[in-house]
């Protein structure tokens, strides 16, 4: 039998750790956000800007050479890590050992990026978000999912769920599907859409914040940083994805009265985070 939990303030407080005041960087988790290639930087920016706007102590940004000058400029907190290629991402190689990894913003569908993706997968044990383009290679690899480890974060919107699920006839086929999807390969769906679900097997998490100003671009990215950074600081799969999108959409919340559903871009989800976390403090 499913059962529903809706994504609210009640909720979201039995999960939040407010922080330790005597914390510091080395201890706030350290994310890396692996995507963009000619064109799609931007991804990249607003995924790392959001991953360290959600209270990581470090981020990185791997990404093709093309966008090293980009992102040094646009996010200066962000260390930057590049890959061989100029306009796309070929492997996925680094030294450093993070605590959650995001993959998939601006990353695009290049042949060498998908063989990149595959041998990542095949040794990663990481706690991963997998975002976009990365889910769109997986839709057309489909034996690769054997490859994610269990409770693995998958943030599709409705296209990309449809690339990896199949066509349904209704809301309620798109769930059930969605549910022996997650159940099959043992992964969290963040359902993208009015409302955002997250199915966690059987337990479906409906959220309640959020309006149609979020249907912008670069949105999506935004969320994938968000919910990496907060698998980087140590919270649980579940946990991560509930306050991620519970985040989100209250940025949008917050933020309609000022600039109306059609001037909000992705970028004000990153400057009214701040507001949306103080808000969790005033019951």
């Amino acid at each position: 039998m499913n059962s529903l939990i809706y994504i609210d303030q009640k909720e979201v407080l039995k999960r939040y750790k407010p922080i330790d005041q005597h914390t510091h960087k080395g201890i706030q988790g350290h994310v890396i956000i692996i995507g963009g290639s000619y064109g799609k930087i931007g991804a990249v920016c607003l995924s790392t800007k959001a991953a360290l706007k959600t209270g990581c102590g470090l981020v990185t940004a791997y990404i093709p050479k093309c966008g090293y000058e980009i992102l040094q400029i646009s996010v200066p907190e962000v260390m930057v890590l590049t890959d061989n290629q100029e306009k796309y991402i070929s492997e996925i190689i680094f030294e450093i050992s993070p605590q959650a990894i995001g993959i998939g913003p601006g990353i695009d569908q290049e042949i060498q990026t998908q063989q990149a993706l595959y041998n990542f997968l095949k040794t990663n044990t990481i706690p991963l978000v997998i975002d976009a383009d990365a889910l769109n290679i997986l839709s057309q690899n489909k034996e690769w999912l054997s490859l994610l480890q269990p409770k693995t974060i998958i943030t599709p919107h409705p296209k990309e769920l449809e690339r990896l699920i199949g066509k349904w006839i209704s809301e309620e086929d798109k769930i059930n599907k969605a549910i022996a999807f997650s159940k099959q390969h043992q992964l969290i769906i963040v359902v993208k859409g009015a409302p955002t679900r997250i199915i966690d097997g059987e337990i479906i998490y409906e959220n309640t914040t959020g309006n149609a100003a979020l249907a912008t671009a670069g949105s999506g990215d935004v969320l994938t940083g968000m919910i990496s950074s907060l698998l980087a600081q140590s919270y649980d799969p579940v946990s991560a994805a509930i306050l991620g999108v519970y985040l989100h959409g209250l940025t949008a919340d917050i933020a309609l009265p000022e600039t109306g559903y059609q001037s909000f871009v992705a970028s004000d989800i990153v400057a009214t985070l701040g507001k949306a976390f103080l808000s969790l403090g005033k019951l």
